[in-house]
């Protein structure tokens, strides 16, 4: 699908390759096909993302319950992604409570373990966006301040969640950012409801204004979770990329 697509480059699902049987030849078949991986991708144990009441209590690194498999996912992950010569991992770290308070603390904390997992095999961490707002996760990177951590930057996801402007979110959190998904939706007219994805071009992101806020060293992965079209869509969405940015 990929070469179909135009492209020659992955964000690659760690977990499963880490978990199952099956993925365990991945890198070698995508070497094969002359494919690149730019980053690689984590996902936390236990995700539920029926609704967003639901993701906010079993996202990320937030639920005591699921943390300490979490670690040994991130260990097994990091691990693989050394192996596979992987510089970037992403995953989203759950919902971060905007004040100050025990739970934040105790996320906080969970980071920093990650962060260091990581960081010893010389890979950084990018808490992909949307789950809180921009200032927000500012707060939490200037409270960290640790240096393998920073941010996959998602502008649909700030439409999804109903999160904010993806543009003034981009602006706050430019310093940080380590790759960005290339996604697209339209928010919510409900409070507390999921909005819509919806191919790139066709939503609310003005992608013409929001590129030009895009460091010109960071990668652009695309990213279509919806739509009973992936190719047809990610097609798009390059075609949507090249009009504004020089490849």
């Amino acid at each position: 699908m990929t070469q179909k697509c135009g492209l020659n480059a992955v964000q690659l699902a760690l977990v499963p390759i880490v978990q199952q049987e099956p993925w365990k030849h991945a890198s070698e078949v995508f070497l094969d096909a002359g494919l690149g991986v730019v980053s690689g991708m984590l996902e936390t144990v236990g995700e539920d993302y029926s609704s967003l009441e639901a993701i906010a209590r079993t996202g990320g690194i937030r639920p005591d319950e699921t943390w300490n498999a979490n670690l040994e996912i991130a260990t097994h992950a990091s691990e693989l992604a050394s192996r596979m010569s992987v510089d970037l991992v992403t995953f989203h770290a759950g919902f971060l409570p905007e004040e100050q308070c025990d739970e934040r603390l105790k996320m906080l904390g969970r980071l920093e373990v990650f962060g260091d997992i990581f960081g010893k095999h010389g890979i950084e961490l990018a808490l992909e966006t949307g789950q809180e707002d921009a200032p927000t996760l500012v707060a939490v990177l200037e409270e960290l301040s640790h240096p393998m951590i920073g941010v996959n930057f998602d502008p649909a996801n700030m439409l999804l969640y109903g999160k904010g402007d993806p543009i003034d979110a981009i602006e706050q959190l430019n310093p940080w950012v380590k790759q960005v998904h290339i996604k697209d939706a339209n928010a919510s007219l409900v409070q507390g409801q999921w909005g819509e994805e919806v191919a790139v071009g066709d939503g609310q992101v003005d992608w013409e204004l929001f590129l030009k806020k895009i460091p010109s060293e960071v990668n652009l992965v695309i990213e279509r979770e919806a739509g009973d079209q992936r190719i047809e869509d990610i097609t798009q969405a390059v075609t949507v990329v090249r009009k504004f940015v020089s490849c």
